[in-house]
């Protein structure tokens, strides 16, 4: 039989506070440059070479984005090109299946934090969330937590709602959060179908303010970015952050 989580069912329904999805995207758009701050200049794809990683971290430093995200095997090298930058570099961990062992994601998300990670993007265990063993969901997050929060770390737990029922994707974002994370994310990109504003406003309905909200997945132009700021994003993951930027106005 599945476990339950080991939280009060009536979370769900309790005031968890306000998020200003309003404000906080008038500031968002305000100019390019609050744009680029709330945004994780992105490259994940498994082809990847060292000429665009070292192009992704030179436009992350250029234009100030919130961090350069890449895959594992190229966090060394993004932490030692924004050396001295001030700009972090956020890894994903367990992607894009969120199907690993936790003691491989544990000692993934160690070895990432060791070489210079400041963020990681965990993805939970899908199919333990679908057979309804909520305390498995749980225990993974917590222990990916753990250790990022133990060096000061930034957690965002990726929840891929393109494969959740609506029921699904509540109970994923409750046991997260309750779990540790710092964010909850919509997607990895590699699924069905990536962010949109019903799921983003979905999550910012759980979250409240207790959490930040990460949209990610095919997004391409402002009008996307506006969208979901607006649906409660407070964080948004793209790979064509600066032709967003360029919309509104970056050279």
């Amino acid at each position: 039989m599945a476990a339950t989580i080991p939280v009060d069912e009536t979370d769900l329904d309790f005031d968890h506070g306000s998020f200003d999805s309003a404000a906080f995207t008038a500031e968002a758009l305000r100019n390019w440059q609050n744009l680029a701050a709330v945004i994780d200049h992105t490259l994940l794809k498994p082809d990847a070479t060292r000429e665009q990683v070292e192009s992704l971290c030179d436009e992350t430093i250029r234009y100030r984005f919130a961090c350069a995200m890449v895959n594992p095997v190229w966090c060394s090298t993004a932490v030692g090109l924004l050396s001295g930058t001030g700009i972090p570099v956020g890894v994903v961990v367990g992607f894009p299946l969120g199907a690993s062992l936790v003691s491989t994601q544990r000692q993934e998300a160690a070895a990432l934090i060791r070489l210079g990670a400041r963020e990681l993007d965990m993805v939970i265990p899908i199919g333990q969330l679908k057979s309804g063993n909520h305390h498995a969901v749980h225990h993974t997050v917590h222990a990916v937590a753990a250790i990022a929060h133990h060096h000061g770390v930034l957690l965002k737990v990726i929840l891929e709602t393109a494969l959740l029922t609506v029921a699904e994707k509540l109970r994923a974002a409750e046991i997260a959060i309750q779990a540790g994370a710092d964010f909850i994310k919509t997607s990895t990109g590699f699924s069905t179908s990536g962010a949109n504003p019903t799921d983003v406003a979905l999550l910012r309905g759980v979250a409240g303010a207790r959490s930040g909200v990460k949209a990610a997945g095919g997004i391409r132009n402002l009008t996307d970015v506006k969208a979901l700021l607006e649906a409660g994003a407070n964080r948004i993951g793209a790979s064509a952050s600066v032709a967003i930027l360029r919309e509104l106005g970056a050279e």
